[in-house]
């Protein structure tokens, strides 16, 4: 399914998470960390209180993509989702809850 990024000419294509392993992260466009930084951590507090789902946005060498899970942990350069599926910031382009 191919969705289109709000305020981006971006289109993402929304895959299932546990095909995360069969793509390769790249830089995005722009590094988003700072501006996503108060996303991610609303998005960390709703996975681990509230087991809540958001939608991640990220570059990939085939373009971007879009996931919609639980993120379970956070660090200075990564987001952890489950099973030990790490997607590095520096790929972010949009975070949504």
């Amino acid at each position: 399914m191919i969705m289109n990024i709000a305020n981006d000419n971006m289109v993402a294509e929304l895959i299932d998470k546990e095909e995360l392993v069969n793509y390769k992260f790249t830089k995005a466009p722009e590094d988003q960390r700072s501006v996503l930084r108060l996303k991610l951590n609303n998005a960390l507090r709703l996975g681990n209180e509230f087991k809540s789902k958001c939608s991640i946005v990220f570059q990939t060498t085939d373009g971007p993509r879009k996931i919609e899970t639980t993120v379970w942990t956070l660090t200075e350069d990564y987001l952890q989702i489950k099973n030990g599926v790490v997607i590095p910031l520096t790929s972010l382009i949009d975070i949504n809850y």
